[in-house]
């Protein structure tokens, strides 16, 4: 029977412990704090108190367990909470009361230490008891929701304590601002800035001065300008024998017989046979090359650079040394953004420039005519309407374009046309039937016919809506027109087929090129070559810097390669119209010329 009742008091023991353990999980008993708090499982939680005190000093009769927790539990429950009553008290009795004997005179440092002591004992005790609970309240202040029984245990409340620790900590020190002294030196003033002389006398106020808004880039006066260069002596004898010179090549020009053009092959070894030197590589104008032209003349070579400066320089490379063949002018204020050489009288040089003039210098009256003026207005591009080139097409900044008639002096447009586009880049007018021309827009090409423009808005014919974004040119091949050519800042060069001017011009080639040359650097435009018009020049990004040739077909044909001779980017190319000679302008003012 004993043996018997040993076992079964042993599986009693872990079924109260078993349900015991169930109690505390469903209780989520978890919280921590620094003041220990005292109590039962199936009790309400006991206020703290903060002063020596003794659990025999309680009556067992306050700590009263809720009516629906006890039916809850088992009888069997309730019996095992009991007997661990009695431990719970004995052990917190051990532990606390030797801990917090201590009269309330004593110091607070005192009472703060014991607090501690005692959390770190009954948080040893409770790892080493873990079937008995103690609660650890986060709030000494207030009791737990639907507690109604008010403190009454006798010593120190929470609410005296945090006065004085309050009282015992140290007021907030402001620093004290020092008390200026009456007689104190104050510091040392300049008597400019306190406008008085050394005596202390007020100086009188000086006079205002009106400033006057200077303009950077003056317009050039109206009319003809002497054809004087800025780098060199007026009565410098090289000057006028240059002038001489070309005044006389102008009239001794080549016959214009129509030739076939040369087999890739062919082609390909001409351009083999083109080579750079230190001898045609030369600064020609002191700002970036916006626009360059060859003369036509197969005797001699002149080359023509436009500036952003607004400035034209003219470049003999016959003389030696190539500095005394260097002559810059000064016709514009502003961007020069268009260069031809009259295809009518090679002695004229026709320039455009953003300041809203157009100027043909005479070689041989040594002026700088004024063909076209509108300060209201800003030029891109030209082109001429007739061969003769009596009729020029020009293009404004703000999409418009007029027609100029240069046999009535005196009057400034014989028409100002309104477009469909917002700006204009470029002009180009076909080489066969001159009656069309090709406008670059901003992201859209139209093509027009001159024959129905009229002061209104007019409708382009044709519209090339396959760029996706900034266009800086759009150009006939030279020779046919069969081909167009544009140049877009998507990084792409795209060849149109233009033999047949209908309602719609289709893509033939698009060649991928970088096309992205940044602020500083004038953009590019890819140019037919006049020899070989199924064949176009273009600058390049690539390093080592060079010019590109490419096929129509969009194969590459051949490139430029300079070395020490060309080390930068040329923008802006130009191809002699017969020989075999390249001119690339770069964003200094330097010319490199390629020649066999």
């Amino acid at each position: 029977m004993s043996g018997s009742r040993a076992e079964a008091e042993q599986k009693g023991g872990s079924r109260q412990r078993l349900q015991v353990n169930e109690y505390k999980e469903n209780q989520n008993i978890a919280d921590t704090s620094l003041r220990p708090v005292q109590t039962t499982v199936l009790g309400v939680t006991a206020k703290v108190c903060l002063v020596p005190f003794s659990l025999s000093n309680y009556n067992t009769g306050q700590l009263k367990r809720p009516k629906s927790l006890l039916e809850k539990n088992s009888n069997s429950e309730v019996t095992c909470k009991k007997s661990k009553k009695a431990e719970i008290k004995k052990s917190c009795r051990r532990l606390l009361t030797p801990k917090m004997e201590a009269t309330s005179s004593k110091e607070e440092s005192t009472l703060q230490k014991s607090s501690l002591d005692v959390h770190a004992e009954s948080n040893k005790w409770q790892y080493k008891s873990p079937s008995d609970t103690v609660v650890l309240s986060p709030d000494t202040e207030s009791s737990q929701e639907g507690d109604s029984d008010e403190d009454t245990t006798p010593g120190l409340s929470a609410a005296r304590f945090r006065e004085m620790i309050k009282k015992r900590q140290p007021p907030e020190s402001k620093r004290k601002k020092p008390k200026k002294k009456e007689n104190e030196t104050g510091c040392r003033r300049s008597m400019r800035l306190l406008k008085v002389d050394p005596s202390g006398v007020p100086l009188p106020a000086a006079p205002i001065q009106t400033v006057l808004e200077v303009d950077e880039n003056p317009l050039i006066p109206p009319g003809p300008l002497e054809m004087t260069p800025e780098n060199q002596d007026d009565d410098n004898a090289l000057f006028k024998g240059f002038l001489q010179t070309w005044a006389e090549m102008s009239k001794t020009r080549s016959k214009n017989t129509e030739k076939e053009l040369s087999s890739i092959k062919s082609y390909k070894v001409h351009l083999n046979g083109m080579v750079i030197s230190e001898d045609t590589v030369c600064k020609v104008t002191r700002g970036s090359i916006s626009s360059m032209a060859i003369h036509p003349s197969e005797m001699r070579t002149l080359v023509a650079a436009g500036a952003k400066s607004g400035q034209v320089g003219l470049w003999d490379l016959t003389h030696q040394p190539k500095e005394d063949g260097v002559y810059l002018f000064q016709p514009h204020s502003q961007p020069v953004s268009c260069l031809y050489f009259s295809p009518a009288n090679p002695a004229h040089l026709l320039s455009l420039s953003y300041d809203g003039t157009l100027r043909c210098g005479d070689f041989s009256r040594a002026v700088f005519e004024e063909v076209y003026r509108d300060e209201t207005r800003s030029f891109s591009s030209f082109d001429f309407l007739t061969e003769d080139a009596s009729t020029l097409i020009v293009g404004h900044w703000d999409g418009s374009m007029s027609l100029v008639d240069r046999r009535t002096p005196g009057t400034s447009c014989e028409k100002l046309i309104k477009t469909s586009l917002s700006k204009i880049r470029t002009v180009h007018v076909h080489p066969v039937q001159r009656q069309y021309l090709i406008t670059a827009g901003l992201r859209d090409i139209h093509v027009y016919d001159a024959r129905c423009l009229n002061l209104s808005r007019n409708q382009p014919l044709i519209s090339l809506t396959e760029h996706t974004k900034s266009i800086a040119s759009a150009y006939f091949s030279p020779l046919t027109g069969n081909r167009v050519v544009t140049t877009c800042a998507d990084c792409k060069l795209r060849i149109f087929d233009s033999s047949c001017i209908s309602s719609k011009i289709p893509l033939l080639t698009t060649i991928r090129h970088n096309t992205i040359t940044g602020r500083w650097l004038t953009r590019f435009q890819a140019v037919w070559d006049p020899k070989q018009e199924d064949c176009i020049v273009v600058g390049s990004m690539a390093q080592p810097r060079r010019v590109e040739v490419f096929h129509e077909t969009g194969k590459w044909v051949h490139s430029f390669l300079g070395g020490e001779c060309l080390a930068s980017v040329c923008s802006i190319n130009a191809m002699h119209p017969t020989r075999y000679i390249l001119a690339g302008g770069n964003s200094s003012g330097r010319v490199h010329v390629f020649m066999n």
